[in-house]
Formats: C-alpha cells, sequence, structure tokens
C-alpha cells in the first residue's frame, strides 16, 4: 500500500486549504487513517484521524476549525483546514493502517508529506 498526499501550499492566516491522501495497492483493507503534522524542529504529532466507522479524533489545537473525512471506496482521507494559523505550519503527513486480507498484522503506512504554510 502506497499514500499520495496532496493539497498544500501558502496561505495566509484566516484561510483554507484542502488536503487528500490516496492509498493506492491491492489485497489490504485500509482500517484508521489520519493526519500528522511536523512543525520545524518538533516531533511529528496527530492532527486528526478517523476509523472505518466514521469515528473521528482531533486534537484540541485543530479542534472547530479542521475537517477530517473519508472515502472508504476510493480509499482516500481528507482534511479540511479552515481559519489556518501562522502555528498550522508544518509538513502534513497522512497514515493509515492497512492489514493484508487474510492476515492479521497491521501496516504502519506513511504518505511523502505535503507542505502548508501559513504567513501572518
Amino acid at each position: 500500500v502506497q499514500l499520495q498526499a496532496s493539497g498544500g501550499g501558502l496561505v495566509q492566516a484566516g484561510g483554507s486549504l484542502r488536503l487528500s491522501c490516496a492509498a493506492s495497492g491491492s489485497g489490504f483493507r485500509i482500517y484508521d487513517m489520519g493526519w500528522y503534522s511536523q512543525a520545524p524542529g518538533k516531533q511529528r504529532e496527530v492532527v486528526a484521524t478517523i476509523d472505518r466507522n466514521g469515528i473521528t479524533h482531533y486534537e484540541d489545537f485543530v479542534q472547530g476549525r479542521f475537517t477530517i473525512w473519508r472515502d472508504i471506496g476510493k480509499n482516500t482521507v481528507y482534511l479540511q483546514m479552515a481559519s489556518l494559523k501562522p502555528e498550522d505550519t508544518g509538513v502534513y503527513y497522512c497514515n493509515a493502517i492497512a492489514v493484508r486480507f487474510g492476515r492479521s498484522y497491521e501496516h504502519n503506512i506513511w504518505g511523502q508529506g505535503t507542505l502548508v504554510t501559513v504567513s501572518s
């Protein structure tokens, strides 16, 4: 399974961006998907996650500003980011938990990252 993220860019504070991440590959079922961010000089941290039932989790610093959803059929997860702040700047990585059909081992898959820059 491979993840391809897109949608990053430069935006002014208060603006919006939508990130997308599509999983490709056969023979796997995708379970939890999520978005993580890594600000310059800091560790990667979770932003939002969603499971196959659509249950979402948001970190406090994005609650009410970001929305995560997924298209199960397309194996794609989205992150709508609104009211962006300069501190949201960073590389955003998508993540997926994938299990090969007939197996139980959970593969932790990461996308390549997409840069989001919020100017003040």
